[in-house]
């Protein structure tokens, strides 16, 4: 039995994607991260970061999501959500590092940019450098999807449910993401999947009062 540790909007939303799509039994469950239940001696005894996801498996604890992606790419070859060519899956795993090792940093580095340096004077040059790492990150993807329904060609992978989350932070920031158009209608081709919809529901996700034809949005500021 898969047991996934979550937060609304959180970038476990991947995770829940993927396991949903899955179709295996799982429970999802919810961690309190507002109320600091992360930070509870009884979470931490299943991830001692203090993160989500984690995904308990049958007793054994997964954490990170570009593993926990990987792990049910290949446990359930049936949901197809990961090649079986050694290759393609290696270049779907380096994206999914990508994803985490450069796109989520540059997000946290500018909504907690305290976080990365101790001089204040320093924050409004660390938040900006990361917003400017987070839209060229937007742009990459952008890019691979102008020829392609997903980010690993024809074929459905991890991967995608992992960008939508940050195309969906991308809002969060700001940013004209709608300018994004092959970024978009992966967006759009995503939220018409049965599963993305009901970990969305389950979220209450704002990805679903995004409209198809909504009006970009300004376009991104200096950090301040």
């Amino acid at each position: 039995m898969l047991t996934l540790y979550y937060f609304p909007g959180a970038c476990s939303m991947a995770a829940h994607i993927a396991v949903e799509e899955t179709g295996a039994p799982y429970q999802a469950k919810l961690v309190a991260l507002r109320d600091g239940e992360q930070r509870s001696p009884a979470y931490l005894t299943i991830n001692p970061r203090g993160q989500v996801p984690a995904l308990d498996v049958d007793g054994r604890i997964i954490t990170e999501n570009a593993a926990i992606l990987a792990y049910l790419g290949r446990s359930y070859p049936t949901a197809a959500l990961l090649s079986s060519d050694p290759v393609q899956e290696a270049q779907c795993l380096a994206l999914l590092t990508w994803l985490s090792n450069t796109v989520d940093k540059a997000f946290r580095q500018t909504v907690r940019p305290e976080r990365f340096v101790t001089d204040e004077a320093a924050i409004p040059a660390v938040q900006e450098g990361g917003q400017t790492i987070y839209w060229n990150s937007c742009q990459e993807i952008d890019a691979l999807l102008a020829h392609q329904p997903w980010l690993m060609g024809e074929r459905y992978t991890v991967a995608d449910p992992y960008a939508l989350l940050y195309y969906g932070w991308g809002i969060r920031l700001k940013l004209p993401m709608q300018d994004l158009a092959n970024f978009t209608r992966h967006k759009d081709r995503l939220l018409e999947r049965p599963a993305v919809r009901t970990v969305l529901q389950r979220e209450e996700s704002p990805l679903l009062k995004v409209a198809r034809t909504a009006e970009p949005i300004d376009r991104p500021r200096r950090a301040s």
